[in-house]
C-alpha cells in the first residue's frame, strides 16, 4: 500500500473528483481570475485529492481534520492543517459536504479568516444539499453569483459585512445525552451510538492498568471506561476526525479526575502506536466510501493486537456480517464473543 487509505464510519465519504471540478470550474471558465502567485488562499475541507488548475496560487493553506487524507496531502507537499489557522486571506474556498451544520461552520471560519473585501468561493453536490445551502446564504450575504456544473452547485460572495460571521455560524446545539459535546460531521454526532452502546454495557467487570480507546470518536466509550474502571493508570484515545478528539478531551476533562489522558490524532492503519496496555476497547469503522469492508476492522485489530502488553485484553463491537473472527484466532492466543443482537457482536480476544 503506498500511501493512506480513506477509511469511514457509517456512510461518511471521501469527496468525489466532480464536487472538486465544480468548486475550480468558475476560475478555469475565467468566470473568477485565477489567483496568483502571491495570492493567500486558506481552502476549508480541502480534499486529500486537491488537483488545483494550471496556474492556480502556491500560496494555498488547506484544513483537513480527517488525519488519512491530511497524511496524504503532506506527502504530496501541501501545506495542510486540521484548523484553520492565520488571518487576512485573500480568498477562501470552502468544499462543502453533507451536514449542514458543518458546512455552515465552515462558511463562518471562512469569513472569519478572509480580509475584507476578500473572496469566498464555495461548492458542494446537488444530491448533497449544496443547492439549499447556497440559498440560506444568500439571505445572509448578498451573492455575485453563482452556477450548476458537474452535478454541483458553486456560489461566491465578498466579505463586506463583519456581522455575517454570527449570522452564519450556526447555533449551539444540545448535548448528546445532556453530556457529550459533539458537532455535525464527526460520527454518530446526534445520538449514541447504538453499536458502541451494547459494547458499554459488555465491557469487563475489571479494568485496570494502562487502557486505550482505538477510533475514540467524541469519547462516549472512553467516558464508560471511567465510569466503571477503578484502577486505570491512564487512559488514551486514538482517533482520526481531529475536530471530534478535540471534543472527546472537552468531554472526558470533568471525568477523568486523576487518571492521566492523551489525545492521540493517529491513523491507526498507518501510524505505529508506541505505548503498551492493558485493555484496548474498539468500534472500528467498517466503510470505505459506502461499501462494508473489513479490511479496515481488520487493520485495527492488528494495531491492537501490537498495542496490548502479554495477556492484555481487545473488547469490541462490529456488525454481525463481518468476518473478524479469523483475524483474532490468528492475532490472539483466545477469542470468543460475549454478546450479540441482531445487527452487533461484542468479540473479545487475549494476548
Amino acid at each position: 500500500m503506498t500511501g493512506p487509505s480513506r477509511w469511514y464510519k457509517y456512510g461518511s465519504k471521501p469527496v468525489t473528483d466532480d464536487t472538486q471540478k465544480t468548486l475550480f470550474y468558475p476560475f478555469e471558465a475565467e468566470i473568477l481570475a485565477m489567483p496568483g502567485a502571491d495570492t493567500r488562499v486558506l481552502f476549508i475541507g480541502a480534499p486529500e485529492n486537491l488537483r488545483p488548475p494550471s496556474g492556480f496560487c502556491d500560496a494555498l493553506q488547506a484544513v483537513q481534520g480527517f488525519r488519512p487524507a491530511y497524511l496524504g496531502m503532506e506527502q504530496r507537499g501541501y501545506s495542510v492543517a486540521p484548523d484553520a489557522e492565520g488571518e487576512a486571506y485573500d480568498m477562501a474556498l470552502v468544499l462543502a459536504g453533507r451536514h449542514r451544520g458543518q458546512n455552515e461552520a465552515w462558511l463562518a471560519e471562512a469569513v472569519r479568516r478572509v480580509a475584507p473585501g476578500g473572496l469566498v468561493v464555495v461548492a458542494g453536490s446537488k444530491k448533497d444539499g449544496a443547492d439549499s445551502l447556497r440559498k440560506r446564504t444568500a439571505r445572509i450575504v448578498p451573492l455575485e453569483d453563482h452556477l450548476s456544473k458537474h452535478h454541483g452547485i458553486a456560489f461566491w460572495f465578498r466579505n463586506n459585512d463583519p456581522g455575517a460571521v454570527d449570522r452564519l455560524q450556526p447555533g449551539p446545539r444540545d448535548r448528546v445525552d445532556g453530556r457529550f459535546e459533539t458537532a455535525p460531521g464527526m460520527f454518530s454526532h446526534d445520538r449514541i451510538d447504538p453499536a458502541s452502546e451494547l459494547l458499554a454495557r459488555h465491557l469487563p467487570d475489571a479494568i485496570f492498568g494502562r487502557v486505550a480507546d482505538f477510533g475514540a470518536g467524541w469519547g462516549y466509550l472512553s467516558a464508560e471506561v471511567l465510569r466503571r474502571g477503578e484502577a486505570i493508570d491512564a487512559l488514551d484515545l486514538y482517533e482520526a476526525d481531529h475536530a471530534a478528539l478535540q471534543a472527546a478531551g472537552r468531554n472526558l476533562a470533568p471525568l477523568a479526575g486523576d487518571v492521566p489522558l492523551g489525545l492521540f490524532w493517529r491513523d491507526l492503519l498507518h501510524e505505529p502506536v508506541t505505548r503498551q496496555y492493558d485493555l484496548v476497547v474498539m468500534n472500528p469503522p467498517f466503510h470505505q466510501g459506502r461499501a462494508a469492508d473489513p479490511v479496515i476492522g481488520q487493520g485495527m485489530i492488528r494495531a491492537a493486537s501490537a498495542a496490548l502488553k502479554p495477556r492484555g485484553r481487545l473488547f469490541m463491537v462490529a456488525n454481525n456480517p463481518l468476518p473478524y473472527e479469523r483475524m483474532l484466532e490468528a492475532a490472539f492466543g483466545s477469542h470468543g464473543e460475549t454478546a450479540r443482537n441482531e445487527r452487533f457482536k461484542v468479540l473479545w480476544a487475549r494476548r
